[in-house]
Order: structure tokens, then sequence, then C-alpha cells
């Protein structure tokens, strides 16, 4: 999924923190890693908050991309830079939750424990769809009957073994009790398109990706799996509602290495979650179907753990391994 550069590199407006004491971090400039190509969402979404830190923290953010291997080499990098507060970056649900649970712990850096967490940045919203020419089903009760009814019968696409999509339809699964055939494509795209040709029955995809194509009557939407439902279809359930504990929504979020100071982390999570509060950054990421999530460090600490814990048991339930 990319973010269009007309709607999202504009400026944002900044929002005044108080003025920085001397002395006071950032007395450099800090370098921010995002372990994404350029010009995809979460590197759009990573320079714009770091326009935004270098406006209201008076000292260059200067960011560096290192992409590759599922985003693990640049979140490892963060993981060992030194704790002074002059190398921040972003963290995501593969690298920091669903790599070390299918890897079993083959990952150079602790998922959690490695980092000092700032805040969340973004969720992107994901739901369960199916291709309603070859599934003539209308809720998810009505798929879970089917399912229990027709063993290994249905036919799910995801965009690879052991990526967020195929891992939230496994945890969807043994919540319901039911078992379909898991059919792995190498990208989220293609598991559409096949989708859509009916090669696969059903999938669980991000709204930015294929949401037109629910409008349009081509998919039918059952659920989201966001906790809670989604703004642009209220009448959606969430799958949370039916099945506690089967939340999944892809998340990026803000990591310094271990060890920064409580108070260098705070005031870096004050400035990101200003901006990630401003009805301008928003109102640009809703238009791309992304939820501007801000938390305070404990709380996204906290949530980093669950998240982890949660796939891991996800991955030992189904024995899933990624080498």
């Amino acid at each position: 999924m990319r973010l269009t550069r007309r709607s999202v590199l504009a400026a944002p407006a900044i929002v005044a923190l108080p003025a920085r004491a001397q002395g006071a971090w950032p007395e450099r400039p800090v370098r921010y890693i995002v372990p994404f190509p350029p010009g995809g969402a979460a590197d759009i979404v990573g320079r714009m908050l770091a326009a935004h830190l270098q406006g209201v923290l008076g000292r260059p953010f200067v960011v560096e991309n290192r992409a590759g291997a599922g985003s693990s080499i640049g979140v490892d990098a963060l993981a060992k830079a030194a704790p002074d507060g002059y190398v921040i970056g972003m963290g995501n649900i593969a690298a920091n939750a669903i790599l070390p649970a299918v890897r079993r712990g083959n990952v150079p850096y602790r998922p959690v424990d490695d980092f000092a967490p700032v805040t969340n940045l973004v969720f992107t919203p994901c739901y369960l769809a199916i291709n309603p020419a070859k599934l003539d089903v209308r809720d998810v009760a009505g798929l879970v009957a089917f399912a229990k009814a027709n063993p290994e019968k249905l036919n799910f696409g995801s965009s690879g073994i052991g990526t967020s999509l195929h891992l939230a339809m496994e945890l969807f699964m043994q919540a319901a009790g039911i078992r379909m055939t898991h059919v792995p494509f190498n990208g989220g795209g293609p598991a559409l398109q096949a989708l859509l040709a009916g090669t696969v029955d059903l999938m669980i995809d991000t709204v930015a990706t294929s949401w037109p194509q629910v409008k349009e009557g081509r998919l039918r939407a059952l659920a989201t799996t966001m906790p809670t439902r989604l703004a642009i279809a209220p009448d959606l359930p969430a799958l949370e509602e039916i099945y506690p504990g089967t939340s999944m929504a892809p998340w990026h979020g803000l990591l310094f290495p271990a060890g920064v100071s409580p108070t260098i982390v705070e005031r870096a999570s004050e400035a990101a979650r200003a901006f990630l509060a401003l009805p301008d950054t928003q109102q640009k990421f809703a238009a791309q179907s992304l939820d501007a999530s801000p938390s305070a460090p404990e709380s996204f600490a906290r949530f980093m753990r669950e998240e982890f814990a949660k796939f891991t048991a996800v991955v030992e339930r189904a024995n899933i391994r990624v080498e």
C-alpha cells in the first residue's frame, strides 16, 4: 500500500512544545531509521513525523531507509544503536511480533526488550472478505457454519506464510474451531487477484487495497479485524465482538534502543503524539485508510508485549515455522 505524495507530503502544522532548555535533548541531529524502502506508506509517515519533530524540537531528524528481510534489518540496526537518544526508528507488527514468533526466536534482537517504546503511530485497518460468486454466505456465523460442515473445503489466500494476513486468519480459525486450506501467495496483490478470480474463496486484506471491490459488489465484507468497527462501515461487525481476542491490525510505532533516558523517551513521545493528534494528520491518514493511534510509552510497551505473546501462541498452535 502506498500513500500518494500529493495527499501526504504537504508540511504538517507545527504544535509548539515548551521551549527547549539549554542542554536538553536533542543537542544535535537525530538519525531516524525507517526499515522500509523509500516511497511506501511507512516511509512517508516516517518522513512526515521526522519533519514535525525537527520543527518542534529544533534539530534535524535525518531519515535513513534500512529495508530488507521483512523490515528486520532496520529494526536490528536500531536495537544495536547507542542508547544516547540520537538514533530513533520505526518498529512494526512484522519485525517486533510476527517474525520472532514464526522464526522461533531466531532473529538477532529481542522483539520488545531491546527497545524503549515511544508511541504507536498508525494502524492499517483490515477486514475479512469473501468472493460472493464462490461462497454464498452473508455473515461470520454463516461462514463458520459452512466451514464446520465442510472441513478444509474452503481455500483462503494470504500474502505469504507467516505474514500478518495469514496469522490473522489462523487466529480466527482457532477461535471459531474451523479449518480451511491456506493458499499463500507472494504478496497481497496476487492474493487479491486470486480472490477476485475465484481461485480462493476468502482472505483477510487491508481496507486500502480492496475496499473499492466491496463497493462494486465483487467482494463481500463480513467483519473487520480491527479492535473496533470501521468509521467507513459502522454496520460491519468486528471479529473481536464475536470472538474476543481475534483482533489484528498491522501497526507501526516509534522506538528508541533500550536504555535511552526516560526523560528523552517522554519528550519524543510528547512531540510525536502532538503530531498524531493534529486534525490535518488524522485527515490525511484517514484518506489513505490509516488510523493515527498515539499511545503513551508505558501503554505502547504493554501493547508490544501482548502482540508478541498473542502471535507466538497462534504460531505454536498452528505449528507454523519460517526459516
